[in-house]
């Protein structure tokens, strides 16, 4: 049950409710931070994917870790104003398979994930977990330099703030309990 107020006519999307309805000004500025990631990102899907996943593991939003973007992203961007042509899922690339979402947690030791897929887990987790040290751990800096490119790891951190911020948002208000995959951030 949501923790804020959702009327049943909203049940289906009780995010876009609480975005357009309770915070419409803050709330317009989410949805355009969604749409730019999920348009702009420079990444592969899978790598996109493994770090999202992650977080949504980490901040514990149902619907965020039933959200396939290869299933779900192009329907949600279409609702939601944005265009389906220019997303991420659209630029194609690998697809993950539920094989590749259940070895996200383990990510260190799986073969599954590859070098990147890894670092951005890795990132991902220690935005999440450990912050106050991720700005000062030159060999991990070193190690992500060495594998991304800046406009990349500028991509990746804002899109990991934004999964991190969207889902816990969504969590903690208990809308996803109510809410549809591909309403997922």
């Amino acid at each position: 049950m949501p923790n804020i107020d959702i009327p049943a006519d909203a049940l289906a999307d009780p995010l876009g409710h609480a975005l357009t309805r309770h915070s419409p000004v803050i709330g317009a500025a989410a949805g355009e931070f969604v749409r730019a990631v999920y348009q702009s990102l420079r990444l592969s899907l899978r790598i996109a994917e493994a770090a999202r996943y992650r977080i949504a593991q980490i901040n514990g939003c149902l619907v965020c870790q039933g959200f396939r973007a290869a299933d779900h992203l192009d329907g949600y961007l279409a609702s939601v104003g944005g265009d389906p042509a220019s997303s991420l899922v659209a630029r194609g690339g690998a697809r993950p398979d539920e094989a590749f979402y259940a070895a996200v947690d383990q990510w260190r030791t799986s073969p599954l994930l590859d070098d990147r897929e890894r670092l951005a887990v890795d990132l991902a987790e220690r935005m999440a977990f450990a912050p106050n040290e991720l700005g000062y751990d030159e060999p991990f800096w070193a190690t992500m330099r060495a594998a991304y490119s800046d406009a990349e790891i500028t991509d990746l951190t804002l899109a990991i703030g934004m999964w991190m911020a969207m889902g816990r948002f969504t969590h903690a208000l208990g809308l996803d309990t109510v809410c549809l995959p591909a309403a997922a951030a």
